[in-house]
């Protein structure tokens, strides 16, 4: 199993090698491969986090919630709700 440090960039788009998904900053699992599928958006997609605690979400205004590293409030991007792999999953 490979970890793979990621901040959100296109560079993990079209990696499917199976791993956890790390922030880039602190080293926190955010994300593992079995969960990331191929989505029409620039950046990789995931259907859900690796733990509860992965990830805290910030509401925005303009609409999408804003995601953040669990453990050092990195910004990772955003979560789409039911925008996932399957009806009812979200698109982080």
């Amino acid at each position: 199993m490979s970890y793979c440090s990621f901040s959100g960039g296109e560079e993990y788009k079209n990696h499917f090698q199976p791993g956890i998904y790390v922030c880039s900053e602190c080293g926190h699992e955010l994300f593992s491969s079995t969960a990331k599928f191929e989505h029409s958006s620039p950046w990789p997609a995931f259907s859900q986090t690796l733990h509860h605690n992965s990830v805290s979400k910030q509401p925005e205004a303009w609409g999408p919630v804003k995601v953040c590293c669990g453990k050092c409030g990195s910004g990772l991007g955003h979560e789409f709700l039911y925008d996932g792999p399957k009806e009812g999953l979200s698109r982080f």
